[in-house]
């Protein structure tokens, strides 16, 4: 079968790696030149946290040995305080695990050498669609020739062209929200040759209402993103406000940004949006259009899960395949599945914001993770929720069913031990009363 992906960013390359594996043709089409000619666009290279749902996906296909080489681990959080000091909270019990920073546009251009070094697959770069029929599988792109289908992908991203015309027939549904918050990229550049914070940690300044993280990149510089509510990132709109603030909010930030000023002033605010479709693909005769990844279902980044979710896309079609003998009809109706999952982790992503954002550096919960950690160490199969979605593959639904069992578990654990306490007190007062009549008598 020869295959159309419409999208040669990262899922769309890992997809067209399946593909091939699977002895299809495939053609890509991206709007943007090639990355690994062209460097990324300015101030939208926001760091990955690669965990083991991408690292699994990237396994199957003997990639994942190249891509860690480019990344580097991060055991846990890195708190800032306002005045500076630091606190460090393990992602697990024993310090084990890790989540791996690495920057989209290196990823990008690793997951395009793995995609083009298989002779069935191609890429056609600088072509923007502009059109598409699903009777006919006519698809139109601007500048170039068009072609007719088969079989389309949409893997274009949150923004997809592919899905936006599937929005236009009867029975497709989509659904769109915004954060009232904006990102915009900064860097704190190496210090003598040397990182100037600890590489070995994401690290997060919660600020209330706003926060920055920052991630570390192999050439010793850190990625850092803000991501405020749209009117304090218009606020600072001279040099003087913008230094200011960041002294008195991010203050040993502050002394590690010699190019603040002009990154914050130069570089573009993006938005953060969660988008719901549903259903993801559609059969109109003999052509078969489907969507994955963000054009699918975008979420927003606070689980580190975008990639992540959208390799596992890459992995989970793979199997409808098999399932479906290559019958790529058959096996997109079956990926509707997956739709349980990604509905989940898109919930689960604007939760963990509210924990980034305003919970991580408070003493209660602080606490309440160090019991967590515990209950790991001690109770036989007891796993936290983050643990459960960064470094295992355990269906994001399950995950969530698991962790709501899990807290029964504890809570009539913990109610029950409340009542052996409470009877054995009441029997050691009746014993002790019983000895004082008789001593007394």
């Amino acid at each position: 079968m020869e295959v159309t992906i419409v999208g040669a960013g990262l899922v769309g390359c890992l997809l067209a790696c399946f593909l091939a594996r699977r002895d299809h043709q495939v053609v890509l089409y991206e709007r943007r030149h090639d990355p690994r000619e062209h460097g990324p666009d300015r101030g939208r290279s926001i760091n990955l946290a690669i965990s083991e749902r991408g690292i699994d996906a990237l396994r199957r296909l003997g990639l994942d040995g190249k891509v860690l080489d480019a990344a580097l681990p991060m055991a846990g959080r890195m708190m800032h305080a306002p005045d500076g000091a630091l606190t460090f909270q393990p992602y697990s019990a024993d310090r084990r695990h890790a989540i791996n920073s690495i920057g989209r546009a290196e990823l990008n251009r690793k997951l395009l050498d793995a995609a083009t070094a298989h002779p069935g697959v191609e890429v056609r770069f600088g072509q923007r669609l502009a059109g598409l029929d699903e009777r006919t599988g006519e698809l139109e792109f601007e500048p170039g020739p068009g072609r007719r289908a088969r079989v389309v992908i949409g893997a274009d991203g949150a923004y997809s062209a592919v899905r936006a015309r599937l929005q236009q027939l009867p029975g497709v549904s989509f659904s769109q929200d915004y954060l009232d918050y904006g990102y915009k990229e900064l860097s704190i550049p190496p210090r003598q040759g040397r990182f100037a914070m600890e590489p070995g940690a994401l690290h997060i300044w919660p600020r209330g209402r706003s926060m920055m993280i920052a991630l570390p990149n192999p050439d010793r510089s850190f990625t850092c993103t803000l991501f405020w509510p749209h009117k304090s990132l218009a606020a600072l709109d001279s040099p003087r406000k913008i230094g200011a603030y960041f002294a008195e909010h991010y203050p040993d930030a502050f002394e590690l940004m010699p190019d603040l000023i002009p990154a914050y002033l130069d570089n573009p605010v993006g938005h953060l949006v969660t988008m719901h479709c549903s259903p993801w693909h559609v059969t109109t005769g003999g052509v078969t259009i489907g969507l994955v990844g963000d054009a699918a279902h975008a979420i927003v980044p606070f689980y580190g899960q975008g990639a992540n979710c959208g390799f596992e896309d890459c992995v989970e079609l793979d199997r409808c395949l098999d399932e479906a003998g290559d019958d790529f009809p058959r096996a997109l109706e079956l990926f509707e599945r997956r739709k349980a999952d990604t509905d989940v982790i898109a919930r689960l992503a604007l939760d963990n914001f509210v924990e980034m954002r305003d919970k991580v550096g408070s003493r209660m919960f602080l606490a309440g993770k160090r019991v967590e950690h515990a209950l790991e160490r001690v109770v036989p199969g007891y796993v936290s929720r983050y643990e459960l979605v960064s470094f295992s593959t355990t269906p994001y639904a399950q995950v969530e069913r698991r962790v709501a069992r899990q807290r029964r578990w504890v809570a009539a654990g913990t109610g029950a031990a409340a009542l052996a306490l409470v009877l054995a007190s009441r029997t050691l007062a009746r014993r002790t009363k019983r000895t004082t009549h008789s001593i007394s008598g």
